[in-house]
């Protein structure tokens, strides 16, 4: 199966082939058309990903060119596939969750005039996941990573009519662009110090550069594996919205809702955490640049975490969860538990996108309202959605035996356990993160599913301070108008409600089932370097059960708890006390509602900055120098030429006859002085 180079290339191409379909046909053949080939091409890719995942179990991997682009000076530009333990973990997530978002979009987007147009779009993004995940070269690793940047900036302003959809996705491919660049000039430096884009020969010849430094600037020495490392991670910081690239993320929360979970939960932010396990060799021996990922993703994880506490947006905290959530990935990455990163990534990706679907069933039956103060008590309306809602947030928090609780506590414990610098820091950033993201987690549930019903009555809400001033951001969409006084809501239809149990199932059991496989029996032994932090961590392990028991008495156990009853004292025994203590801390909540100023920062510094460069090179350069100088300039210098010569053509012609013998005598003088012997 695996070595048969057809079926690889049909794992991406059949959901290209869809996206080509419903794209070009899907408006005359119709909806259905559009959903089902889109839908076939995506389930037979996971299918086939099946296969592929039991070959790569049973000890086969491959790594071969399956298209040669371009043969030059001995390099070879190639389309090639890496099939091991760690490609085809991330081909199952990817395929998988991509098919539970198709199934689910039939019904959300059940009224929208862009249905088969959003189907082309998912279709076309899951190729884009596959060719980045699959690649065996950092050509092709480029190509992938670009086009998922590029179908995001579709999905992000699919409501083109929006202006801030249309402000979201200009600005998440703005930040894009900055990482992209970090990324770039990563893969240059990589091809100009090994004459190599393949991965396999340049992790071969990546030891033997480790003395080699770079004259950046004079008398200012960088080791060369180490600016290559911090180049590829500034890619992944935009890519995986770490900070100070994060501020995109929250906006694209534009798109529809399904795009919420594909790709800000299971894939596209998740390319840049899946590139760095993937580059393990290379980061392995930059001390400086894991300290650099480990600080980055401290500051992430908790920071983040904190504003989603303030949102009343329902997909506004899980984007920021989803945020602080990367920030543990990337921490994980940085203490050089690279396995352990990318196990949180696999688990995150059922619990995020349950938490997501989940938010989205939650706004249908709102008809389109986001704000949770106009929600409560939905549990016995919403009952499949608030069980799947629940499992989300404990997985979220970290509870046992939930998948994020193996995860994270392995995440914790690899910090712990690390000796990069900068750990101890992060240590605490994790811890403080846990208690966070329990209180978050339970907020959104507690204040959308239980206490008193706040919808279908003229609701106005008198805690002005509760809104956070951003134009672009915390606005109420004018298509969002909510359930009519008395209306009740009522539970989604299957095509939703069935990804969110398919989702729910593995945000339940896929923690305790492989982590001892995936994590310490070897599974990505030769795909992932194996650091010594994983090392140290493997002779504490025992068991799936053993760590339950362990994590009961464990600090991070508690700190979930604490979260978690925070967050219940404050919404459902005292739901007076978080309007109280948000007045209170008035100061900190207006830090928060403003996310810590990035946003404005980046509007006036950056965008009215650029703006304003470009009216004084507009003033001075086009109107004064080129118009004014080079324009204008010969222009008028040509009247003024011919308004002074003109004056000679008098139409007397005792003028023409002394102009004529004035030539004649100035001929004859240059003709004598050349003759004349000197």
């Amino acid at each position: 199966m695996i070595e048969n180079k057809l079926i690889l290339l049909a794992i991406p191409l059949l959901p290209l082939a869809g996206a080509i379909l419903a794209g070009f046909l899907g408006k005359m053949l119709g909806r259905a058309f559009a959903h089902s080939v889109t839908i076939l091409g995506v389930a037979a890719s996971f299918v086939l990903s099946c296969l592929v995942f039991q070959d790569v179990l049973a000890g086969k991997t491959f790594n071969g060119s399956i298209y040669t682009w371009m043969q030059t000076g001995g390099i070879k530009l190639e389309v090639g596939f890496l099939i091991d333990s760690l490609t085809a973990m991330m081909m199952l997530v990817v395929s998988f969750v991509s098919l539970m978002v198709h199934i689910y979009t039939i019904g959300y987007m059940a009224e929208d005039e862009g249905y088969t147009r959003f189907f082309a779009y998912i279709s076309l993004f899951t190729f884009s996941m596959l060719m980045l995940v699959m690649s065996n070269n950092f050509l092709q690793l480029f190509f992938g990573w670009e086009a998922v940047g590029l179908v995001s900036y579709l999905l992000i302003g699919f409501w083109y009519t929006r202006s801030t959809a249309i402000y979201a996705n200009l600005k998440a491919f703005l930040v894009n662009r900055v990482g992209d660049f970090g990324f770039l000039l990563g893969i240059g430096l990589v091809f100009a110090a090994m004459n190599t884009l393949d991965y396999a020969e340049a992790f071969k010849l990546a030891p033997a550069l480790a003395d080699r430094v770079l004259n950046i600037v004079p008398g200012w020495q960088w080791p060369l594996v180490t600016a290559i490392c911090i180049c590829l991670f500034i890619g992944a910081m935009g890519k995986s919205a770490q900070f100070p690239l994060h501020v995109w993320l929250p906006d694209s929360m534009e798109g529809p809702t399904p795009i919420s979970a594909l790709i800000h939960a299971a894939t596209m932010v998740t390319a840049g955490i899946f590139m760095v396990a993937r580059m393990s060799p290379l980061f392995e021996l930059s001390e400086t640049a894991l300290s650099f990922v480990l600080i980055i993703g401290a500051i992430t994880a908790f920071f983040m975490a904190l504003i989603a506490i303030v949102q009343y947006d329902i997909k506004r905290v899980v984007a920021y969860s989803t945020l602080s959530q990367l920030g543990y990935m990337t921490m994980a990455l940085g203490a050089g538990a690279y396995s352990a990163g990318v196990f949180h990534l696999m688990t995150h990706a059922f619990f995020k996108a349950v938490l997501f679907l989940g938010a989205g069933s939650v706004i249908i039956a709102m008809h389109h309202e986001q704000d949770m103060r106009k929600m409560g008590g939905l549990r016995k309306y919403l009952p499949i959605t608030y069980l799947t809602v629940l499992i989300g947030a404990l997985a979220n928090a970290g509870f046992p035996p939930f998948a994020g609780f193996f995860s994270k506590d392995t995440i914790i414990e690899a910090i712990q356990a690390s000796h990069t610098p900068g750990a101890k820091i992060a240590y605490i950033a994790a811890l403080l993160g846990v208690f966070v993201g329990a209180l978050y987690s339970f907020r959104l549930v507690f204040f959308a599913f239980h206490g008193e019903e706040r919808f279908g009555k003229d609701h106005h809400h008198d805690h002005a301070h509760d809104h956070a001033h951003d134009d672009h951001a915390d606005h109420v969409h004018d298509e969002h108008h909510g359930l009519a006084p008395g209306e009740k809501p009522h539970e989604s239809p299957w095509v939703v409600t069935v990804p969110l149990i398919l989702l729910a199932i593995p945000s339940v059991v896929i923690g305790w089932m492989t982590i001892e496989p995936m994590l310490y029996a070897g599974y990505f032994d030769g795909a992932i370097k194996t650091s010594a932090t994983m090392v140290e961590l493997k002779e504490e392990f025992h068991g799936a059960w053993e760590m339950i028991v362990h994590g009961l008495t464990a600090l991070p156990f508690w700190f979930a708890v604490a979260g978690a009853a925070t967050a219940w004292v404050g919404y459902i025994l005292r739901p007076e006390l978080h309007g109280k203590i948000r007045a209170k801390l008035g100061f900190f909540v207006k830090i928060l509602d403003d996310k810590y100023g990035f946003d404005r920062f980046n509007d006036w510094f950056f965008a009215g900055g650029v703006r304003k460069l470009g009216a004084a090179l507009w003033k001075f350069g086009d109107v004064k120098v080129i118009d004014g100088f080079f324009v204008n300039g010969t222009a008028n210098m040509v009247g003024w030429f011919s308004t002074k010569v003109r004056k000679i053509q008098t139409g007397f012609l005792y003028t023409y006859a002394f102009t004529m013998i004035i030539g004649v005598f100035g001929l004859l003088t240059i003709l004598f002085l050349q003759l004349r012997p000197f």
